[in-house]
């Protein structure tokens, strides 16, 4: 398969405005950040999409609806069922007018095939790369990627979670492997969230627009590329379910998801579970996993039982003993690939998005969450949860974890010691 043609990067560097100077204007004022990142808002309808089943239909509906404008972002694009049925929908809109644009990762979609990002782009279909790659080496610029999966029609109804446009039995070189579907979760959301998960597609596509104008002979301006997230942001209504966009990137949000769930475990007082495809959380987050143990909260972790990346893999094993000796309860997900990011705290606050418990999505990539608060899609979220675990998952025992060869345990530690150098390589440190 062929690589996507370069498009253009992403600047992790402050917007400056060089008006005066006959450079690309760069600020706008919607580019603002006016709310306080992850207030939430209130009068929110919030959907919970149980894998591709679910969301891939309500994706392509949504499409199909459009007006005005359609913004997708994913971080892998196949060139399967699924991929070509939303590039149909895609170009169905824009020949309809609808002003379509679609941002993949140059990692994580890299191996997409021309022949389909062409017939996207010629469809009308306006396509363009994150940091695409010229040769890969182990730096910080290299690893920040867009892992983030979010689809905005027309400012109305938008799409988020860690489902990335695949099929959910597609699972490329493990496919004789005879597994179930992908386990992975995403929500619809409608109300007035929406506007700023619309801001936050249009920033990214404003900085690759600029990025892709500093490349030409002329200069930019803020009329080349209008914002449609110009109109003014619709009053909070009353009622409705109130939820937050956690965002993480490399300017103003660094933190933004890790702290939401520190402040969540902190307030937790009888129930924690975490879905978690890629588990390796810092010292802090370790320490509130503890803590609730210490209060009596009942801690559940579903974590990956296959293994599809081994250093991530056995690291993660590396951790299972003290969370065991607290009382934690581990279970690994043996029915297929578990790619789920979500948790549920309580009856009071529960979480779906793209970030994983881990360094590369913590501290290097862009993701984006949202955060529920709602007893009803608490508890939905925990029943599904709650079955995965009784029927699809494997407990980890403490006393058959405690039996673990020594150089079974030796690998383990290697592995997460790799990952830690791995992490310091890239220039973060001191919170793993």
């Amino acid at each position: 398969m062929s690589r996507i043609s370069h498009s253009a990067q992403a600047e992790d560097a402050p917007v400056h405005d060089t008006a005066t100077t006959g450079e690309p204007t760069y600020r706008h004022h919607m580019l603002r950040w006016a709310w306080r990142r992850g207030r939430p808002t209130t009068g929110n309808t919030v959907r919970l999409l149980h894998g591709g089943q679910d969301f891939f239909p309500a994706l392509i509906a949504a499409i199909d609806q459009a007006a005005f404008q359609v913004m997708l972002e994913t971080y892998i694009y196949a060139d399967d069922e699924v991929g070509r049925a939303v590039a149909d929908a895609l170009i169905r809109a824009a020949a309809r007018g609808v002003a379509v644009r679609v941002t993949v990762d140059g990692f994580g979609a890299g191996d997409m095939p021309a022949e389909l990002a062409g017939r996207l782009r010629a469809g009308g279909v306006r396509l363009r790369v994150y940091r695409a790659l010229r040769g890969f080496r182990l730096a910080r610029r290299h690893l920040r990627r867009l892992h983030r999966k979010l689809a905005v029609i027309d400012r109305h109804i938008a799409f988020v979670g860690g489902i990335n446009i695949i099929d959910d039995h597609n699972h490329g070189p493990f496919e004789g492997a005879n597994l179930g579907p992908r386990y992975d979760f995403a929500v619809q959301v409608s109300g007035p969230l929406v506007d700023r998960i619309a801001l936050s597609s249009e920033r990214l596509w404003w900085r690759l627009s600029l990025r892709e104008a500093r490349g030409s002979e002329r200069a930019a301006t803020v009329a080349d590329y209008p914002l449609v997230t110009d109109l003014p942001p619709r009053p909070e209504a009353s009622g409705g379910i109130r939820a937050a966009l956690l965002l993480r990137d490399n300017l103003r949000n660094r933190r933004t998801i890790e702290r939401e769930y520190l402040r969540a475990l902190g307030a937790a007082r009888h129930d924690v579970i975490l879905a978690n495809a890629y588990f390796l959380p810092g010292h802090k987050m370790r320490r509130a996993l503890l803590a609730c143990r210490e209060r009596g909260v009942r801690v559940r972790l579903l974590l990956q039982g296959m293994v599809e990346y081994r250093l991530q893999h056995y690291a993660t094993h590396a951790l299972y003993a003290s969370l065991l000796e607290a009382g934690v309860e581990i279970y690994e997900y043996a029915e297929s690939f578990l790619h789920a990011k979500v948790g549920v705290v309580d009856e009071a606050w529960a979480t779906v998005g793209s970030s994983n418990m881990d360094p590369f999505s913590l501290l290097l990539a862009r993701e984006a969450n949202v955060a529920v608060y709602d007893a009803a899609f608490a508890a939905e979220l925990r029943e599904a949860l709650e079955r995965a675990i009784a029927h699809r998952s494997v407990r980890v025992l403490p006393d058959v974890h405690a039996r673990r060869s020594p150089l079974h345990r030796l690998g383990n530690w290697a592995a997460y010691m790799l990952l830690r150098l791995g992490v310091i390589i890239a220039g973060v440190t001191g919170r793993y």
